[in-house]
Order: structure tokens, then sequence, then C-alpha cells
């Protein structure tokens, strides 16, 4: 398995640069880090004693993957959960915060695991996201990566606002949908008529 720097690495270099999209309710963000989180945590990264879109504009890649390490895997203990599905709920965890919990948990309700939809890894949870694991050998990973990609579906249809962000203008998947499939077997992924059907309503 790669390491948790390694999985760092690669969720900013898929995150990109400077973004200060006004559709997106994260606000200005770089390497996948927002303004929001900055205050949060209260990095001053430029030193004048603001936080603002200078400070987020300063952050290196370095710095995202240390956020990201210490704050999105480490303090809400993602590893706890099975290996298989670390790098997922990681790279959602970036992207979504604690929903990248919920939806696992959500999964496993459904796997008839007994856990509480609350975004927090606790023993119950990670317990019975290894029993999950044990069970589905090989495709509790792709599972959730389904059900991240229907979370996405579905905050679409909710915000047309954000469509754009799992529909490209010429139809095809959009950057949330590809970031999802980037951890769903092949043999899982949408066709691109599959995609087209499931977005048809948006007009």
């Amino acid at each position: 398995m790669k390491s948790v720097e390694q999985i760092a690495a690669e969720i900013v270099a898929r995150e990109g640069g400077f973004v200060d999209d006004p559709d997106d309710p994260g606000g200005a963000t770089k390497y996948g880090v927002t303004l929001e989180t900055l205050r949060r945590l209260g990095l001053d990264r430029s030193g004048d004693g603001r936080i603002d879109v200078a400070d987020v504009k300063a952050l290196t890649r370095q710095d995202a993957e240390r956020i990201f390490v210490e704050h999105y895997f480490r303090a809400p203990r993602l590893g706890d959960l099975p290996e298989e599905i670390q790098p997922s709920v990681f790279d959602m965890y970036v992207n979504a915060g604690s929903n990248a919990v919920r939806i696992l948990q959500r999964l496993l309700s459904r796997m008839g695991f007994s856990v509480k939809d609350d975004g927090i890894i606790g023993p119950l949870t990670a317990g019975a996201a290894r029993r999950a694991g044990d069970a589905a050998a090989g495709y509790l990973a792709d599972a959730y990566g389904i059900a991240r990609r229907n979370y996405y579906y579905a905050l679409a249809d909710a915000r047309p606002a954000s469509r754009k962000y799992a529909r490209t203008t010429a139809g095809g998947k959009g950057g949330w949908i590809l970031r999802a499939e980037e951890f769903i077997s092949t043999r899982y992924h949408l066709t691109l008529a599959e995609h087209q059907k499931r977005t048809a309503a948006w007009g």
C-alpha cells in the first residue's frame, strides 16, 4: 500500500493550483486547501496578522500535503479503517470533510452493520468497516467509490450551480465523477451513455 504521504501528494496533484470559483462553496482554494481551512487552523502564511486570500496563494505543495496528512487523515483517524478504502476516504475527506465518513457509515448500514451516521470514526465504525471488508473481500473499495459517485450526482441534482463539476459542457463526465471513478474498478465505471442518462434530467 502507498504511504499516507504518497496519497497526500497525489491528492495535491489532483486538486491543482489556485482557484477562486464563485460557484464553489469552499471559496478560494489552492491544492485543495480552502481559505476557511486556513482560518480554522489559524495559519497566517504571510505573517501579516490576517488570514485572507493572500495566504491561500502563498501555500506550497508541501504545506498542503502536511495539512492533509495531519488534519484530514490522522485527526479523523482514517488509519483505523481497512487499508483498501483509506485512499478513497482520504481523498473524499479533503473534498467533502466528514461527509466522507458519513458516506461510509451509510454504506455500512445498508450492508447490515449498526453504525451511527455521525461523520466520526470511532470503535464501532472502524470495527464495522473491518468486518465489512472481511465479508466483502476485494469489493469494499468499489462499493465505497460507487456510493461516493452517487453522492456527487445527488449534490448536483440538488444544486444546479454544482452540475458543472459532475458533467462537462459537452455532456461527458465532470471532475467529480472522474475523481470518484479513480478509486473504482474499471468494470464498475459508468459508460458515457449511462452517465448521460443519469444526468439527462439536468437539461
